[in-house]
């Protein structure tokens, strides 16, 4: 997810993020009054949910909990679908269908948050290595906004008409859970969307503050493995070697002219090498080092150009390096870690963010620019139905502590830190009444 400066268009949010509504349609007050009754609930439900966070692919714990939410909001509930995903549907009438999606996987990150309910779960990842679990990309948020619209929506249905689809969604860090689900017949067994949504939660951003990006607004994911393979032999006599290590430095550092170099200016790319093993000890030259990259792209010509240079840049440098033709450099790109890009419609856009904007105000809705991060919440929008979709921003951080860190440039724990912790109240009670706001709309009465 972002990782970005403060949007400019939202600066005058700050001192208005805490503000009550005023000028929103008249349902509005209702919506927060029922709302504010239903907080103290709602933040026990997230309070819970960060203490037990779960990695991708073991939602077990916390997608039970979503679900028996779901239920007890009077959904009709599909519990460990494409996995541990969870559908529930809740049909009012004529009308057309919208999806809704929560993730609800954690990451294996330590907590150094220092909340009472700071996250102390360990467990075994899928390799068997016992880690620490944290929801350090605001998952938790977004499950606690997920069942606060469903109770809102549940309890409305005299003001709107149609059918909601409410997806739980596993392994989102894993870009796989979207594409488990429809796999599973996510759009065959469940009624079909006429329109899906969702949100992500931003540190950058102030609490009370959405945000909204047309078009292409997250990118294209590509995870690369490379093996750089060579000849070990004593770290005495290098001669006598064909040393992995060094021709692994020689890559990482040609790869860095691909995007400089290869690809047009007014495109938008990423190379990076996440991480780089070799070698046992200091007198060993290793027979092989390995690379992970990830790519970030937007276009599918430039997506098979960076692939493309790297094994031509990895064959290269090896053969410059006297490598034998039987060692050379082994690309591997992982099909199931790809993620394509966020293409959100513009003209559902345009509505949501109007409905939402006359919700909560001119002044506390933004637009921003598209992303080098990646989501897998794009994948409901790319099969066959071709379903239109838009994913926003909503801000979780408090207005005073944005302004502190352009006041001092010291930057505010990112997503994905150790120290990430969304302020909960104003970041829940804006994203349950921005996407009350978008469903009553996108599901008027009839």
């Amino acid at each position: 997810m972002p990782i970005r400066p403060l949007c400019p268009v939202l600066a005058a949010a700050l001192a208005l993020a805490s503000q009550p509504l005023s000028g929103a349609p008249a349902l509005a007050a209702p919506v927060q009054a029922r709302l504010d009754a239903d907080y103290p609930s709602l933040e026990a439900l997230y309070r819970d949910l960060h203490s037990h966070p779960e990695l991708s692919l073991m939602e077990v714990r916390t997608s039970a909990r979503v679900a028996a939410e779901l239920r007890a909001a009077g959904f009709d509930v599909t519990e460990k679908f494409g996995g541990t995903g969870i559908v529930g549907v809740l049909r009012n009438g004529p009308g057309p269908a919208l999806l809704i999606r929560t993730d609800m996987d954690a990451l294996p990150v330590k907590e150094e948050t220092g909340l009472a309910y700071a996250s102390s779960e360990h467990a075994l990842n899928l390799s068997g290595k016992d880690v620490p679990v944290m929801h350090a990309c605001g998952h938790d948020v977004h499950m606690t906004i997920f069942v606060g619209t469903a109770r809102m929506l549940a309890g409305m249905r005299d003001r709107w008409s149609g059918t909601l689809v409410l997806v739980g969604q596993p392994a989102e860090e894993m870009v796989v859970g979207a594409r488990n689900m429809l796999a599973a017949g996510l759009y065959r067994q469940f009624p079909r969307p006429d329109f899906a949504i969702g949100l992500h939660d931003d540190p950058q951003l102030a609490t009370g503050s959405v945000a909204f990006c047309e078009g292409f607004f997250s990118s294209n994911s590509d995870s690369v493995d490379i093996t750089v393979r060579g000849i070990g032999g004593h770290g005495a006599r290098p001669d006598n070697a064909k040393d992995p290590v060094v021709l692994a430095a020689q890559i990482v550092l040609a790869l860095q002219t691909i995007v400089s170099r290869e690809i047009h200016p007014g495109e938008r790319a990423v190379v990076t090498v996440g991480t780089i093993h070799g070698g046992t000890r200091s007198n060993i030259i290793p027979d092989e080092v390995k690379l992970q990259l990830t790519l970030r792209s937007y276009s599918g010509d430039v997506r098979a150009h960076l692939v493309a240079a790297i094994r031509r840049i990895c064959r290269g440098e090896a053969i410059a390096a006297g490598i034998p033709e039987e060692l050379m450099p082994v690309v591997t790109v992982i099909e199931g870690e790809s993620a394509q890009a966020i293409y959100n419609d513009p003209a559902l856009t345009r509505r949501v963010r109007a409905a939402v904007t006359a919700w909560l105000g001119p002044d506390r809705v933004g637009s921003l620019e598209p992303e080098m991060f990646s989501e897998d919440f794009s994948q409901y929008g790319r099969t066959v139905e071709k379903v239109p979709i838009c994913f926003y921003i909503v801000g979780a951080s408090a207005p005073e502590r944005i302004a502190e860190s352009v006041r001092t440039g010291v930057p505010l724990p990112a997503l994905h830190s150790s120290r990430f912790a969304p302020v909960p109240e104003p970041t829940i009670k804006t994203g349950v009444t921005a996407m009350t706001a978008a469903a009553l709309d996108l599901l008027p009465k009839n």
